[in-house]
């Protein structure tokens, strides 16, 4: 098992660069073919402005413009990815609707990376990650500067369908690490769980990980396990993304929402 599709939606912006900088560096850890989708904004996005058919000037000037942007975008795209020196890769751009065609590239990907902009709701892409990990459920990467393959990861374990999907979907990743900890808080958690029952799954699977029992009983359980990441040096977090409503997650913060807010490793999301 491993990836062999990793995908990078990107803007066309100049910030892209450090974002394909880390999803290159992800493909290259699995050898895997490295898809940069290029999400311009939608002209569909302006049809509830156009006003029953009619098309005046403004709104013509403002369909050009974003055919123009789309255009440049793509160049910029084409020239980012030049300049990766990745043989793997493969440049894909969208077209309206943008939505769909991005969701169907999602849905022919292993994992697809985000930058932290965008997953703290920052950012033209904001929306698409949002879509991406709660309503396509798919696995997410969010890329932290000095993302690695093959160096420690700390996987959140509280015996929740969440943290399970996101454990078994980040698979070939812990397969590749030189060093795997699962942690939980068993006091923190309404669940009876067991740590050594995880470290039996994946050494099952061929992935030797040691059990960390985290000190806690309240609800912060963002701060213990970046705490947790600080402790071990983990390069990577995996964790189940959106355990409760998504609703009750803005309105209250919530685990997730945390982890995205905070500067500690890359993260590795599922829903």
């Amino acid at each position: 098992m491993s990836w062999a599709r990793i995908m990078a939606p990107v803007a066309g912006a100049a910030v892209d660069r450090e974002l394909l900088a880390s999803a290159k560096a992800l493909a290259e850890g699995f050898d895997a073919e490295l898809a940069c989708v290029h999400a311009p904004a939608d002209m569909a996005d302006l049809m509830p402005w156009m006003g029953e058919g009619f098309m005046g000037g403004v709104q013509v000037t403002a369909l050009e413009s974003l055919k123009e942007a789309a255009v440049e975008g793509h160049h910029a795209v084409d020239k980012m990815v030049g300049e990766l020196g990745y043989g793997r890769c493969r440049t894909v751009s969208l077209e309206s609707p943008v939505w769909a065609g991005l969701a169907m590239e999602g849905r022919l990907s292993d994992v697809i990376v985000f930058d932290s902009a965008a997953a703290r709701g920052k950012g033209p892409l904001a929306e698409s990650f949002q879509q991406m990990i709660a309503d396509e459920q798919r696995p997410v990467v969010v890329a932290r500067p000095g993302l690695k393959v093959g160096g420690t990861v700390l996987v959140a374990w509280d015996g929740g369908k969440e943290a399970s999907r996101a454990m078994r979907t980040s698979l070939p990743l812990l397969q590749k690490a030189a060093k795997v900890v699962v942690a939980g808080a068993p006091g923190a958690s309404s669940r009876n769980f067991s740590l050594d029952s995880l470290v039996a799954f994946l050494a099952a699977r061929g992935v030797k990980a040691e059990a960390k029992v985290l000190d806690g009983t309240g609800n912060d359980a963002a701060a213990l396990l970046l705490a947790a990441a600080k402790e071990v040096g983990a390069d990577f977090l995996v964790a189940g993304a959106f355990g409760h409503p998504r609703l009750q997650e803005f309105i209250f913060g919530g685990t997730t929402r945390s982890l995205l807010n905070s500067d500690g490793p890359s993260l590795f999301l599922s829903h």
